[in-house]
């Protein structure tokens, strides 16, 4: 079953750029990941501090086997850029009908 794996990221208020880059790094380096469905990045049109970086992967294991291939280092220049810790949900589907 697919699982959908979101992020909702603040950037220092000198740090948007920054940020951006990083994750679009990053995005890069996690859709190579196997396992990895897919991976969609998007900026608040309103507020250019807040980002939503959206993972969807094959499967739970997928995505903890993810995690460590990626490691923690791959995360320090976006963590670097952040206002505040980033907000994170696991989101499974759910069937619509009609």
């Amino acid at each position: 079953m697919v699982l959908c794996r979101t992020y909702d990221l603040l950037a220092a208020d000198d740090r948007i750029e920054a940020l951006r880059d990083a994750l679009v790094t990053l995005a890069g380096r996690v859709r190579a990941i196997a396992g990895c469905e897919g991976v969609q990045l998007f900026q608040d049109a309103d507020v250019p501090a807040h980002f939503l970086f959206v993972e969807q992967w094959a499967t739970a294991d997928a995505h903890r086997a993810g995690g460590v291939v990626l490691g923690k280092a791959a995360l320090s220049h976006v963590l670097a850029a952040l206002a505040t810790p980033p907000a994170a949900a696991t989101l499974m589907p759910i069937a619509l009908h009609g």
